[in-house]
């Protein structure tokens, strides 16, 4: 199944000169949702992870299902302020500024093998982010995957070395 036929392409969003890869739709298709879990979860797998980590928000929808088929915990890295209890931060810059990320203080012990997951894979910032904060609580980050990327945007040169897979590349 090529899982782009239900990947939908909006132009224009969020702000003008941007095309938007929406996975809304292969969520929506049922079989092909499967079918990218399935495929995620013989890439995830081989790292041996102890624990998924999915990034704000889209993150989620794949990590935790993923999370669940592999028999594996799941952890949500978050903006600044949106979870409760205990939080360990992790600021870093953008384009334009700064941004913080957070996750809760007791969800990974130290040592545990790691993957961040996200739906798609670009600039590589928020994801190089998501692996200087879970160094920094002593996670030992394994690998990170996501459904898309933009290998126009030279996202992998900014992840440390740390292996990421992908299901499905756009070059332009």
């Amino acid at each position: 199944m090529d899982l782009k036929d239900h990947i939908r392409s909006i132009p224009d969003f969020p702000k003008p000169g941007i095309l938007f890869y929406d996975i809304s739709t292969l969520l929506a298709h049922a079989d092909a949702w499967q079918v990218a879990l399935g495929r995620l979860s013989k890439l995830v797998g081989k790292y041996q992870p102890d624990i998924l980590a999915g990034i704000e928000s889209r993150g989620f929808l794949v990590a935790a299902p993923l999370a669940s088929r592999l028999g594996l915990g799941f952890t949500m890295i978050r903006k600044k302020g949106k979870l409760p209890g205990d939080t360990i931060s992790h600021d870093y810059e953008l384009e334009y500024g700064t941004d913080t990320l957070e996750i809760q203080s007791n969800v990974i012990e130290k040592g545990q093998r790691v993957v961040i997951l996200d739906d798609l894979l670009a600039t590589g910032g928020t994801m190089n982010a998501s692996i200087e904060l879970l160094t920094k609580i002593g996670a030992e980050v394994v690998g990170a995957a996501c459904i898309i990327e933009l290998t126009f945007l030279n996202g992998r040169s900014r992840l440390n070395g740390v292996p990421c897979e992908t299901l499905m590349a756009y070059d332009e």
